[in-house]
């Protein structure tokens, strides 16, 4: 089956690899690496769809769990840790699962990505429901692991979509949304750390972020969110807080002390002038989008 992968076949223009000069390599992989996002537009209708479904389940008090194995798993769960610091999510909002557990982050763990009971037991270990969206990631689209967990969540009716970058691959049949990023062969024959990876890592930038931005955690295009658990986010909410309203670096210092290093609360209080307590109500009010709280 795999000589009909796209993700597999051998790409024309590197034929004789081991004999391009260092320049002329880079110069073939620089060009064949500009077709991913181009092959991206061409599915933005279906991940636009992903996000809609991501949105919904998170209104609804559901997570985000990505599942995939080797570069794919450690894509999701790239996409998954970046969260809670990035958007304010508590790390079982947004979960990456991989073929293997953690440990097959850094090092492969052989045959994992074969068994389809896995990838079900993986979803049952975490006490997948129907109100959770499962988005299984493999380049191949054919990797057992993924099936299996997609097939999981189906039966327990939990919304599913696949991300992949072969045109009908198996996991994309079996999941309600498909995500096929078509980017031709790699520049190594069978290496989907390459454009693969970056389709669906680029997927993945899209899926979590526009769903966040639907779910109030920007504002304007300032991670309004954003948690301070070091000195460079100290002062990246300062400089947030600043830019969302118009105010000095010390009033922005302020209103975060006032806020308990809340920037979305600092904000709503410096905007709308009221108090602490007022301004929480309108962003509870509001389901946490600064632009209705200030307005309301």
């Amino acid at each position: 089956m795999l000589e009909h992968l796209t993700t597999e076949t051998r790409n024309e223009k590197t034929m004789n690899l081991d004999e391009m000069s260092i320049f002329d390599f880079l110069t073939t992989m620089n060009e064949e690496d500009e077709k991913v996002a181009s092959a991206i537009k061409k599915e933005l209708p279906s991940i636009a769809k992903a996000v809609e479904a991501i949105i919904e389940a998170k209104k609804q008090g559901g997570r985000l769990i990505y599942i995939g194995a080797g570069t794919s798993g450690r894509i999701g769960l790239l996409d998954a840790v970046e969260c809670p610091p990035t958007f304010g999510t508590s790390p079982d909002e947004v979960i990456g699962l991989i073929a293997g557990g953690e440990k097959a982050f850094i090092k492969a763990v052989e045959g994992a990505e074969d068994s389809k009971e896995l990838g079900m037991e993986d979803l049952q270990n975490i006490r997948l429901t129907k109100a959770d969206i499962v988005v299984g990631i493999a380049a191949s689209g054919r990797t057992p692991y993924v099936i299996g967990a997609l097939e999981y969540a189906n039966s327990i009716e939990a919304q599913t979509v696949a991300v992949s970058c072969n045109k009908g691959s198996d996991i994309g049949k079996v999941a309600n949304i498909a995500i096929e990023v078509i980017n031709g062969p790699e520049v190594l024959t069978g290496s989907t750390r390459l454009k693969a990876g970056t389709a669906q890592k680029l997927v993945c930038n899209m899926l979590s972020t526009a769903s966040m931005v639907g779910i109030g955690k920007v504002y304007g295009n300032l991670m309004v969110d954003v948690q301070l658990t070091n000195e460079k986010l100290v002062e990246r909410a300062k400089r947030i807080v600043m830019e969302a309203t118009s105010c000095t670096y010390d009033t922005a210092e302020e209103y975060l002390a006032k806020a308990n290093c809340n920037s979305k609360l600092a904000i709503v209080m410096i905007l709308t002038g009221l108090s602490y307590e007022e301004s929480l109500h309108r962003l509870e009010q509001t389901q946490g989008f600064i632009r209705q709280a200030i307005v309301n």
